[in-house]
């Protein structure tokens, strides 16, 4: 099972030792995120949800870690990750239902208890 704050506590050093080998690069990429994920035609909330289907069709639990944050920031819920969760199963078959289920239960982790 992902451990969503394990998983991006875990990352955070390594990263930031890279960084400081490749900021120009590092700082590219996080503009490139930001322009993505950016609203625009599809909302913030859209995006992150393909971004969380992406990362489990790619099998990242940081990845996984990150967007179902972001999904969970930009205020999607359990049923719209749910969907586009399934999304991510039909393309992916076998494999999704395993990072699938990761991805649904870091966002639930990450979003804490729903609104009553």
């Amino acid at each position: 099972m992902i451990h969503p704050n394990e998983v991006l506590g875990e990352l955070r050093g390594p990263a930031r030792e890279l960084r400081e080998h490749v900021p120009d690069v590092i700082g590219a990429y996080a503009s490139m995120r930001a322009a993505a994920l950016a609203d625009g035609a599809l909302s913030g909330k859209v995006k992150e949800l393909i971004a969380l289907a992406v990362s489990v069709s790619r099998q990242c639990d940081g990845c996984i870690a990150s967007h179902a944050r972001g999904a969970a920031r930009q205020g999607a819920t359990e049923a719209e990750v749910a969907e586009a969760l399934g999304v991510a199963v039909l393309l992916n078959g076998g494999p999704a239902t395993v990072w699938g289920p990761r991805a649904l239960a870091a966002f639930k982790e990450l979003a804490g208890p729903p609104e009553s």
